[in-house]
């Protein structure tokens, strides 16, 4: 059975050994904590990183946040990390550099038998993607739809411009940003990330425009490694109430319309039909969630 969609705007990655930001987790205002095993994480941390999972997840769920996990690529690692992270409180697992759809089968037949020995609901544990290097974007549609577990999908920005020798400018990650999008959509998987890349953001400005026009172009949300990016990601990946406000009142002039017998309408100086109306109606049903 394919997984329902979180409502999510900001997701902030907190490196599940470290005390200090464990602690302050849940005051930060994400949507969703990402518990990471993965680069955040040195090898001989790694045990203690899995075996401090089980403590960390009430903590950093206690203000309502969903909890997630990532998991490392290494298939050693990988299979003793779903083992430790598949458990009651974690919505999602985020699976790190994925090849194609078989490397997604395989990892879902790993949440399978954690789930079965956890006693939990078969199919509770879902999945978010990450394509990291040239080879998988090229395969994203096929990933992106690869099993039922799979809630979303995102291009890891800094992995794949090293795997394509470049420097991770929002001109070079465009296309493969954009391609992983179509794919995220397609799928009706959410479409995770934005137009550039999450390291080295210190100029405010800049990294809100950018999310605001990956907004526009169909990003759903996407994740953070500071907690002072979480605000600007909820403002400009959330919505407004002037934005629902507006949305109220053209969903209710088109009804009117439609009750006269009317297919579109002058409104608010914009000629609307059916599709601009379920834009709206969509606008007001995630600002509810």
């Amino acid at each position: 059975m394919k997984q329902s969609l979180p409502n999510w705007r900001s997701l902030m990655f907190v490196p599940a050994a470290r005390e200090k930001f464990i602690a302050k987790a849940h005051e930060r205002g994400a949507d969703a904590i990402i518990l990471d095993l993965e680069d955040s994480i040195s090898p001989p941390e790694k045990p203690a990183a899995r075996a401090a999972l089980e403590g960390a997840i009430p903590r950093v769920s206690q203000n309502g946040a969903d909890v997630v996990v990532r998991t490392n690529r290494e298939l050693e690692w990988t299979v003793l990390d779903i083992a430790a992270a598949v458990r009651p409180g974690v919505r999602a697992l985020i699976c790190t550099k994925i090849m194609g759809p078989e490397h997604v089968r395989l990892l879902a037949e790993l949440i399978d038998a954690a789930e079965a020995r956890q006693g939990m609901q078969p199919g509770s544990t879902g999945m978010i993607l990450l394509v990291e290097d040239a080879a998988a974007v090229l395969r994203a549609k096929d990933i992106a739809s690869a099993h039922p577990r799979v809630i979303g999908m995102g291009v890891g920005a800094e992995d794949l411009a090293t795997d394509m020798g470049i420097e991770p400018s929002p001109d070079a990650l465009e296309f493969p940003k954009r391609l992983g999008l179509l794919s995220a959509k397609a799928a009706g998987i959410l479409a995770m990330g934005f137009i550039g890349t999450v390291a080295g953001l210190t100029d405010l400005e800049g990294y809100r425009a950018n999310l605001r026009r990956s907004r526009r172009l169909g990003f759903d949300c996407t994740t953070c490694i500071h907690p002072m990016h979480v605000p600007i990601i909820n403002e400009e990946y959330g919505v407004s109430p002037e934005a629902v406000a507006r949305a109220q009142r053209m969903v209710a002039a088109f009804d009117e319309a439609l009750a006269q017998g009317l297919g579109a309408v002058t409104f608010e100086g914009q000629m609307i039909d059916i599709p601009v109306v379920q834009r709206a109606r969509q606008l007001i049903a995630r600002a509810r969630a």
